[in-house]
């Protein structure tokens, strides 16, 4: 979850609230699915809430017609939350909600890998290229009603893709190129590294590797990760469309190490414990994941500004870079 990510101060809030029958008790559900469906979250027991357009007004206007209908009663306002609830606590909320949705279309997705690991009939991959297009608009619609770009979805996005490569046997998404390798750290100097605010621990940890092994003087932008323009020149990383970011089931550490040529291994086992708590699949097992989990979720809570994220975060995989490579020794 991002700070501010480029929302106003002023942010204006659409409320529904409502009361339901209680017979039919299908009508409650049917309600209910419908206000998953458009993205709305609880903020009180019969009060949802949507970050105010004219998208979602109408979305709300359509839904109180069907619950005055249905024998219900309801409401739309428009507010501006004062207390109690803080525009960063409700946007929380729906970075929650989006995150679960993105994690359970991850599930599938993984569980669909498995059954791809080994080669399969001609006839096999059709059914397996329509299971793909399903996870796509699973996808697409979670995107839809994500308003507030929550961290889980550049995972699911590059699970996917990385199914995609797997299934047209296309090695881009798991072998780099040659040339990657030797693209070398001095074409990487004096550039700007863009990152989507609010960075967690994989964007934490690639602006640390940046400025550590790639280029000290690195400038480093945070910027609102939804519809976000690059500008000529600028190397994006862990974000959608970026040249540096989550392919099949790496992190964006894992593909930046890659892409650059880092083999160093306590630069490996960084990377190891950063994929385990990126994308949460247990994938290494590290047993040091939960520790430096909970630092980072501390310097997050502790610091709202994306720089002080990165400078606190420093010395934790500094201090871990030193421990692996005594380790070695």
């Amino acid at each position: 979850m991002g700070d501010d990510d480029g929302i106003s101060m002023e942010q204006r809030w659409l409320l529904l609230i409502h009361q339901l029958p209680s017979k039919p008790a299908y009508f409650r559900v049917k309600i209910w699915r419908r206000l998953q469906g458009i993205g709305a979250v609880a903020v009180k027991s019969t009060v949802y809430a949507l970050p105010s357009n004219a998208e979602t007004q109408e979305d709300f206007e359509w839904l109180l017609k069907e619950i005055a209908e249905g024998g219900g009663e309801a409401m739309v306002c428009e507010a501006r939350l004062i207390d109690g609830l803080s525009d960063a606590q409700a946007r929380a909320l729906f970075d929650a909600a989006r995150d679960g949705d993105y994690e359970e279309i991850a599930r599938d997705t993984r569980a669909l890998a498995v059954k791809l690991e080994t080669a399969i009939a001609p006839e096999e991959q059709a059914e397996a290229r329509t299971q793909i297009g399903r996870l796509r608009k699973r996808l697409a619609d979670v995107v839809a009603i994500d308003f507030f770009g929550a961290n889980s979805r550049l995972p699911v996005e590059g699970l996917i893709a990385g199914l995609e490569a797997q299934l047209t046997k296309d090695k881009k998404m798991t072998e780099e190129p040659a040339k990657t390798a030797t693209e070398t750290l001095a074409a990487l100097k004096g550039r700007t590294w863009v990152t989507r605010k609010g960075v967690y621990v994989d964007r934490i940890a690639c602006s640390w590797l940046i400025r550590r092994f790639i280029d000290p003087a690195a400038v480093i932008r945070f910027v609102p990760g939804k519809d976000y323009v690059p500008a000529p020149g600028e190397l994006r990383f862990d974000m959608f469309q970026g040249e540096f970011t989550h392919e099949g089931d790496r992190c964006s550490f894992e593909v930046l190490l890659g892409r650059v040529g880092l083999t160093d291994p306590a630069l490996q086992a960084i990377g190891e414990i950063v994929h385990d708590i990126d994308l949460k699949d247990a994938k290494f097992a590290r047993d040091e994941a939960t520790g430096i989990a909970s630092l980072i979720a501390g310097i997050a809570m502790a610091n709202q500004d994306d720089e002080q994220r990165v400078v606190h975060g420093a010395p934790v995989f500094d201090n871990l870079y030193q421990y692996f490579r005594n380790k070695r020794g």
